[in-house]
């Protein structure tokens, strides 16, 4: 025990002339010369010599306000305060919702080495806690597999996994438009091909041929004239078939829904960031009000007034406000990520559902080109048949699953965090 003065502190003292105390029992002396007795193993305080007799009942103990002790450290009573009054004491047990520092520094010491903190979200460390299971084992799914960020390749940001499958259905957008504007050149082509062929069949070129071989010369330049209109038909049925619903599906609201997509991820995001400040800036607060309560405890070892106690009540009740503001602090951020995971699986997997239909849509469309080209040139299949072949292998889930391998972020979800 520490002392600022001789006399400021109480200290073991012998005890002639008097029999033994029972075992674990140590007298002191006040500073005003008043004789005490404290029990080593339970920190109880009596103005009363112990019973020889270990079985022997001591008095209840006092009420908390009247206690000048704190975790376990004892001091002389105040002078003038009559022995009958004083009650026996022990150290007082006080509700903090971390409990005392040392035990609190080592629970959030083993928060540490179980969770790990990634832009403001808190996953599991590898290998610490249950496994987690896939939310849709064997299908590849989006909802599995972008939990992290990962880092931009064109530079050091990082992407968030929503970002990615944002990116992927934009892309797909991108790439439906080139398909579209694809088609539109192949009937231009075709309708400057039936133009020509149109053109070629009233041409005056041998015109004068006659008999029956000006028959079959004639007809000939007839059929360029049907091949023509043939030509002429399928850059129309091209048209109406292929390249209009690939430009109409998913007009220009789709962009729209998608940043509305975007947004409300964003800011659950944000929100999730401005929670974990919140529960950094209590964790501060919690800190800093155990370190007051600790000064204020050593203060109460040097020198006891009835001001050090008050300080001590008050930096005690202080620090336990701490406590609730940082518990209620953890609940709001695991509330809020709850949130954002509960809205990241819903929408990753309507994202998945919308990339199914794009590539089905497709597909669709792309078999229908290749069925008017076989009307159209039913002497040309060898051109068209590998076409045929590749579309009918087309497949969403395993291109879903090489996409994932290649460009998920993570597949560790996030947790709640303790205190």
């Amino acid at each position: 025990m520490k002392s600022s003065s001789a006399g400021s502190s109480s200290s073991p003292t012998a005890e002639p002339d008097r029999q033994r105390l029972p075992p674990g029992w140590t007298s002191y002396t006040s500073p005003e010369g008043l004789r005490y007795y404290v029990n080593c193993s339970s920190n109880e305080t009596t103005w009363q010599r112990p019973s020889p007799s270990a079985e022997d009942p001591q008095r209840p103990l006092a009420p908390l306000s009247s206690s000048p002790y704190v975790n376990g450290n004892h001091g002389g009573p105040k002078a003038g305060r009559a022995a009958e009054s004083v009650a026996l004491r022990k150290a007082p047990a006080y509700k903090q919702p971390l409990g005392s520092v040392s035990p609190a520094k080592r629970h959030i010491k083993e928060v540490k080495e179980t969770k790990t903190t990634i832009n403001c979200v808190t996953f599991p460390l590898p290998g610490e806690g249950p496994e987690q299971q896939l939310l849709k084992p064997n299908e590849w799914s989006y909802c599995d597999y972008f939990w992290t960020d990962k880092k931009d390749p064109q530079g050091t940001t990082s992407v968030a996994g929503f970002e990615v499958l944002l990116q992927k259905q934009l892309k797909g957008k991108q790439m439906q438009k080139e398909m579209s504007e694809f088609i539109h050149e192949r009937i231009k082509i075709e309708e400057e091909y039936a133009k020509n062929l149109s053109k070629l069949s009233v041409s005056a070129l041998a015109a004068q041929e006659e008999g029956t071989l000006g028959e079959a010369w004639t007809q000939l330049k007839k059929s360029l004239h049907d091949e023509a209109e043939v030509h002429l038909k399928f850059s129309n049925k091209l048209h109406s078939e292929v390249e209009k619903p690939l430009l109409t599906f998913r007009g220009d609201n789709f962009k729209k829904d998608l940043k509305k997509y975007d947004h409300h991820i964003a800011d659950l995001r944000k929100q999730l960031a401005s929670r974990y400040g919140g529960v950094e800036k209590a964790r501060k607060a919690l800190a800093d009000r155990q370190k007051d309560l600790e000064v204020k405890t050593q203060q109460l070892e040097i020198k006891l007034s009835n001001k050090t106690e008050e300080d001590i009540k008050k930096a005690r009740r202080k620090s336990t406000q701490a406590g609730d503001d940082l518990m209620r602090c953890v609940d709001l951020y695991n509330q809020t990520q709850s949130k954002w995971f509960e809205e990241m699986v819903t929408t990753s997997m309507e994202l998945e559902k919308l990339e199914v239909e794009r590539i089905e849509w497709i597909q669709q469309h792309l078999r229908q080109y290749t069925t008017l080209r076989h009307e159209t040139d039913m002497f040309n299949q060898s051109t068209v048949e590998p076409v045929d072949q590749l579309l009918q292998n087309v497949d969403p889930g395993k291109d879903r699953e090489l996409w994932v391998k290649e460009n998920k972020t993570g597949e560790v979800r996030p947790v709640d965090m303790d205190i």
